[in-house]
């Protein structure tokens, strides 16, 4: 058990640490031959939050996590975990995070329970505390009644999961994970999610690389874009989406009924904080707005106002694949 925290009673730690999580990215740097994966790449994540980090395939988020794990060494640059050098201090740097790199395989033979067992004799965990600390991370990823059921009959999202709950087994303050729901199907992908959302809860630094940006929009608090290497980007959702969207949102409005054409043109248009409006299907339109949360806010109550029979209200999820789209095609011209 970290330095600093005691049990709970339910199998976390009721403090870690009087330090706020922090991870730090300085001046990274890593060349393969005369190929630049990483190019001087500058990042400081501070306090429990979820941080998605963005961008294409080949981009450099898995370099940047294997550097900042210590799996392979920078050409240039030193990476921090809590002020800690990961190059210089690697057991003391690492003892806090929970670490998902890419997908590794779990011997098909044993179970869940058996596994994170393996991982924490490796973590020299006490025999009492793994039996209290075991289900509780087989709980938080929901494989609790799966424990005794041996790894090889699961499904890909199952085995996943299981991963997870390998990385949570010490209650680490910090996980670091790396495009945790690719190469699953869509219930899978959402399974991991949910999961993500409910890490949040034990105020956790997340940081979770992710070139899917509905996983982004909808469980990450901050984002980070990088392409060939370099920081395009890093700020809150609602910034960045404001800030590269000249001052414009979009929201995305449901009704319980089929709208008029001439809905659209009279009452929605004339909303307040409204730009144009897109019918997306029968019962559904994408409200273009100028300003942030606040205006959306007053648009919102204005919309309820009509009496429309809304059921639904939320940001378009549009929102950040047209900053995403722009800045990757901006960056590579």
């Amino acid at each position: 058990m970290p330095e600093g925290g005691c049990n709970d009673g339910n199998g976390f730690l009721a403090f870690r640490s009087t330090v706020s999580p922090s991870l730090e990215l300085r001046d990274l740097t890593k060349t393969f031959g005369k190929f630049t994966a990483l190019d001087s790449l500058n990042l400081k994540l501070e306090g429990a939050k979820c941080v998605g980090f963005l961008g294409p395939n080949g981009a450099g988020k898995t370099t940047a996590l294997k550097m900042l794990t210590d799996m392979i060494f920078p050409t240039k640059g030193e990476c921090f975990i809590d002020g800690v050098s990961v190059q210089d201090q690697r057991k003391r740097a690492l003892e806090v995070c929970g670490v998902l790199i890419e997908s590794p395989e779990i011997y098909p033979s044993l179970t869940p329970y058996q596994a994170l067992q393996m991982v924490a004799d490796l973590r020299d965990m006490p025999e009492a505390e793994q039996k209290i600390r075991i289900p509780a991370a087989l709980a938080e990823v929901k494989m609790g009644e799966w424990s005794d059921k041996k790894v090889g009959k699961f499904s890909k999202g199952m085995k996943q999961r299981t991963n997870i709950a390998a990385a949570l087994v010490h209650d680490p303050a910090i996980l670091i994970l790396d495009e945790p729901a690719t190469g699953l199907d869509p219930r899978g992908m959402a399974e991991v999610r949910d999961i993500v959302r409910g890490l949040k809860k034990r105020d956790r630094l997340i940081f979770m690389s992710s070139h899917i940006l509905p996983e982004v929009t909808d469980v990450c608090d901050e984002v980070a874009l990088i392409n060939k290497g370099k920081l395009l980007f890093y700020d809150t959702l609602e910034n960045v989406t404001t800030k590269f969207s000249h001052g414009q949102t979009s929201a995305d409005a449901s009704f319980a009924a089929p709208l008029a054409d001439g809905v659209l043109g009279s009452q929605l248009a004339s909303l307040p904080n409204v730009v144009r409006v897109e019918r997306l299907d029968a019962r559904r339109v994408r409200l273009f707005l100028r300003g942030g949360l606040a205006e959306e806010a007053v648009t919102l109550k204005a919309l309820v106002a009509l009496d429309l029979g809304l059921v639904g209200f939320q940001e378009s999820k549009s929102a950040l694949e047209e900053v995403y789209l722009s800045q990757i095609e901006r960056g590579d011209s």
